[in-house]
């Protein structure tokens, strides 16, 4: 059963959880009521490890809770899509008989609030807003709501914030809250079901981690006696089996320096900095370069041949490393580091196929200077460019960008001086 935690004061978790008992019984919503929306932040860091996802009354407790560092969180709220803003005036020009001239209004959206003004098609006038962020003063809009109405200048309020709204009461001030609607409420939740869902399938995907020491038989040779080598590869199983007991996965020695590791995908995710750490150690305790490949898929064939693809590609590096090859094609390097990057090695465009075929350029090594290019956001680029963030020799990436411009896949842009020695380097634009 998916746990969905709902987080807002006590009135509005009670109109959510109306509207979430018509999902499926598979879902279940736990309340957090709250008093003040600064102890969302508090209530997330607490019981994250009780649920799936969080639902928020409104953008406000959301965007507190955004501050609690957990990527892997599920988090949602109804946005105001105008349907609540909307009832609101109606209500409020409806108490003064005719289309309301003249009235304060607070909200977290400014944007969102002028767009569904416009919507609604109706003159409006004199319209005060106070819009405000997360770190608001509660007294200071209550008495921006006062002071134009004892001006004469408001004729009544709209808040979308609960403390505003009986201060406003207790002043004896018209005024309505903007509240979400039950169709918000309906559709949010909707969206975090779905993403909750795909969160846990993809969790439960099968991962498999291949761990391969470079030239293991050639560095074996240099051992003297079979003991050592025994005492040597006790030593690696150690270590290995005390990394797969964190990810409560399987073992598997395959010979030649080859290990392998069978669990979930959302077990190897959570301990990939540890993975990390355990390769070092092992680099060091034995003096050998290691390549990590690791694979995930619906099954555990199809996870064990993208490892096997991941850590093939992983000894092409000039420094190994980790590749993680995923069930959709997707092959991501340097992992968790600022230079990760997420790359296709298959394509579906044969002519684009062919060509790179015909310039000796794999459609991975095309696919990876594009993504480099975008995630740079590198309006032009050099061959030292290329060389520097893809770990490959200047010459290498030269002959690359010589293929490109051939096929008309990357044209030539001109020059730029680096120094004031030197010759100038030669700039291209991919073409889209």
């Amino acid at each position: 059963m998916h746990r969905i935690g709902v987080i807002g004061p006590p009135a509005s978790i009670e109109r959510i959880l109306e509207v979430a008992n018509e999902f499926e019984h598979e879902i279940k919503f736990i309340p957090f009521p709250y008093q003040e929306s600064k102890e969302a932040k508090h209530i997330v860091k607490k019981h994250h490890h009780q649920v799936d996802g969080w639902f928020f009354s409104g953008p406000i407790p959301y965007q507190v809770a955004l501050t609690v560092e957990n990527e892997n969180m599920n988090y949602a709220y109804a946005p105001n899509t105008g349907a609540g803003l909307y009832r609101a005036i109606i209500q409020l020009s409806q108490n003064h008989g005719q289309i309301l001239q003249g009235f304060t209004i607070d909200i977290i959206e400014t944007e969102d609030l002028q767009e569904s003004l416009n919507e609604l098609e109706i003159p409006v006038s004199d319209l005060y807003i106070k819009s405000f962020d997360i770190n608001f003063n509660s007294q200071e809009i209550i008495q921006f709501h006062l002071d134009l109405w004892k001006e004469g200048k408001s004729k009544g309020a709209l808040t979308c914030l609960r403390s505003v709204y009986h201060a406003l009461v207790e002043e004896g001030m018209p005024v309505y809250p903007i509240a979400i609607t039950k169709m918000e409420i309906r559709q949010a939740l909707h969206i975090l079901i779905e993403k909750v869902r795909s969160s846990y399938f993809k969790d439960t995907q099968i991962g498999v981690e291949i761990i391969e020491f470079d030239q293991y038989e050639l560095q074996s040779e240099k051992i003297h006696t079979r003991v050592q080598l025994l005492q040597e590869e006790l030593k690696i199983r150690k270590t290995l089996l005390e990394f797969c007991e964190k990810l409560d996965g399987s073992f598997l020695e395959t010979g030649n320096g080859r290990y392998q590791i069978f669990s979930s995908r959302g077990a190897i995710e959570r301990e990939i900095d540890m993975l990390q750490l355990t390769v070092q150690q092992l680099t060091l305790d034995t003096g050998i370069p290691v390549a990590v490949g690791i694979g995930y898929g619906e099954t555990a064939s199809a996870a064990e041949m993208n490892a096997y693809t991941a850590v093939r590609h992983s000894k092409e590096k000039p420094n190994r490393g980790f590749i993680i090859v995923q069930e959709d094609g997707v092959m991501i390097e340097s992992i968790g580091q600022d230079e990760e990057l997420s790359y296709s090695f298959r394509s579906q465009d044969k002519e684009m196929i062919e060509k790179l075929h015909e310039a000796n350029i794999s459609i991975k090594t095309y696919n990876k200077i594009e993504t480099l290019i975008q995630r740079m956001s590198w309006e032009t680029f050099s061959a030292a460019d290329l060389a520097t963030h893809l770990s490959m020799t200047k010459r290498n990436a030269q002959r690359i960008i010589a293929s490109l411009c051939k096929l008309d896949l990357a044209e030539y842009q001109g020059e730029e001086s680096q120094s004031t020695r030197g010759r100038p380097s030669k700039i291209y634009r991919l073409k889209s």
